[in-house]
């Protein structure tokens, strides 16, 4: 198990049940980064990865 697992696992053991848009998730996240700027570019990358839809992929 990953260290990101425990927070994952939090994350849906807490607010699973929650709905949320993408704007409340993207506000969070700018919120994160304010507050840990040192993780900008992980949070870089799980956003992109978030935008981009796997059966969108102008490689397959």
């Amino acid at each position: 198990m990953y260290a990101t697992d425990r927070g994952i696992e939090e994350l849906v053991d807490r607010r699973g049940e929650e709905q949320v848009s993408v704007e409340w998730l993207a506000d969070r996240l700018r919120a994160f980064v304010d507050l840990n700027p040192e993780f900008e570019d992980a949070v870089e990358r799980i956003a992109t990865f978030l935008a981009r839809d796997p059966d969108d992929d102008p490689d397959d």
